[in-house]
C-alpha cells in the first residue's frame, strides 16, 4: 500500500535553514515500513542532517538496492535524484553517478543482506576505490523483507523468534570496511539520533568513502516452518487470494548515554544488546587500534559505536583516475567523443 506524498503542513514557528528550506522540504512520501521499524529512524536522521547542513535537495543523488532498507530513499529527499537499482548492485550505480558528476552528494542506503551477501563484491570495491559517497548500512541481522532468515551479520548463537540458533560466524561490516581501505567508518544505533545525525553530517562532508553501520532493529518476522500461517505452509496447503501478515504496532526504541559508557537496549523481540560509545581519547585514525577496539568490545558482548576509523589522506576515485575538474555531465560532447583519430592515437600508445 502506498500513502503518497506527505501533506505540506508545517507549524509557522518552525525555522528555515540557511537556504530558506524547512525540514519538511527534505522529506519524501509516507513510509510503508512496519510501525516501529528502526529504518524510519535512520530516514529521519538523514532528513535532519541534510536539513541542518542546508544542502539543496537537487544537489543530492540517492541510491539503493533491494530490501526493506533499500525502500527508504523513497521516504527522504523527495526532490533529489534517485535510482532504486538491482539487489546488491547499488555501489556500481552510485560509482557511475559520482564519476559523471563529482559535484553531487551521493547517499547510498543498503541492508546487511544487500551488502554482505549478494552485494558483497560490489561493497568491497566501492570501499577500496574510496568513492566519494555516504554509504549507510541499515543492519538488522535478518532478511526482514523475506520473513526473517538469518543474514550474514547475525551473531553466532543468536536466535530467531522461532528459536532457531545461528551456527555461522558473522561478518562485521565495520571491520570489513576498515580492512578494505574505507577512509571513514562509523557505527551507530537507529534510536540514538544524538549520535547518528552528527555522524551522517560528517560522512556527507567527508571527501571519500564514508561508511556508517547502523544497528536498526527489525520489529517483526514470523513466517517460520512450524507455523500453519507461514508462507510455505499456506502455499502448499491452501489456495488463498492473497497472503497477509498482521504486524503488531511497536514503539520506536530510543536511548541516550554518555561517551565511554555502555548501554543495554532490549529489542522488540526481547533480545538484549549492549552498545558501547567511544571516548574522547579514542584514536579513530589508527586502523590497528580501531580493529582491536571493535574486537575487544565484541568479546565483552558489546557493540562499539561512534566514529571508529577515518583517514583523510587517502585519495578518492577522481584523484586516483586524474579526472577533469568539470563534471562529465557538463563537458561538451565534442570533447567526450573526439572521434576515431583520437581513439587510434590512444590505442597506439599501448601497442
Amino acid at each position: 500500500m502506498s500513502y503518497g506524498t506527505k501533506p505540506k503542513v508545517s507549524h509557522p514557528s518552525l525555522p528555515p535553514n540557511k537556504i530558506g528550506l524547512l525540514e519538511r522540504d527534505y522529506e519524501g512520501v509516507m513510509s510503508t515500513l512496519c510501525a516501529g521499524c528502526g529504518h524510519d529512524s535512520v530516514t529521519a536522521a538523514i532528513i535532519r542532517a541534510v536539513y541542518e547542513l542546508a544542502i539543496p535537495p537537487h544537489r543530492v543523488a540517492k541510491f539503493s538496492g533491494i530490501g526493506c532498507s533499500s525502500k527508504t530513499p523513497t521516504y527522504f529527499l523527495g526532490a533529489a535524484h534517485g535510482v532504486n537499482s538491482l539487489h546488491g548492485r547499488m555501489p556500481s550505480i552510485a560509482s557511475g553517478a559520482n564519476a559523471a558528476n563529482r559535484d553531487l552528494y551521493i547517499i547510498g542506503t543498503s541492508g546487511d543482506g544487500d551488502s554482505l551477501s549478494i552485494g558483497f563484491g560490489q561493497f568491497a570495491h566501492v570501499a577500496r576505490r574510496n568513492v566519494n559517497m555516504l554509504y549507510v548500512l541499515q543492519n538488522n541481522g535478518v532478511y526482514g523483507l523475506t520473513k526473517g532468515q538469518f543474514s550474514a551479520s547475525a551473531d553466532l548463537g543468536s536466535k530467531l523468534k522461532k528459536g532457531e540458533t545461528n551456527q555461522f560466524n558473522p561478518i562485521d561490516p565495520a571491520l570489513l570496511a576498515i580492512s578494505l581501505g574505507a577512509s571513514f567508518v562509523a557505527r551507530s544505533f537507529s534510536g540514538d539520533k544524538e549520535q547518528l545525525i552528527p555522524l551522517i553530517k560528517v560522512g556527507l562532508r567527508h571527501g571519500g568513502f564514508a561508511f556508517i553501520d547502523v544497528i536498526s532493529p527489525c520489529v517483526t518476522f514470523n513466517d517460520h516452518e512450524a507455523s500453519t500461517k507461514s508462507y510455505m505452509h499456506t502455499r502448499e496447503n491452501r489456495h488463498e487470494v492473497v497472503h497477509m501478515d498482521f504486524i503488531q504496532k511497536a514503539e520506536e526504541i530510543v536511548t541516550q548515554y554518555e561517551k565511554g559508557a555502555s548501554q543495554r537496549v532490549v529489542l522488540h523481540d526481547g533480545t538484549p544488546i549492549v552498545l558501547k560509545k567511544t571516548t574522547d581519547d579514542f584514536d579513530p585514525t589508527d586502523p590497528i587500534s580501531s580493529h582491536a577496539y571493535i574486537r575487544e568490545n565484541q568479546l565483552k558482548g558489546q557493540i562499539a559505536t561512534g566514529l571508529l576509523y577515518i583517514d583523510e589522506s587517502v585519495k578518492d576515485m577522481h584523484e586516483v583516475a586524474e579526472t577533469v575538474e568539470t563534471p562529465l555531465v557538463d563537458v561538451p560532447f565534442e570533447k567526450l567523443n573526439p572521434g576515431a583519430g583520437a581513439l587510434e592515437e590512444l590505442q597506439a600508445a599501448y601497442r
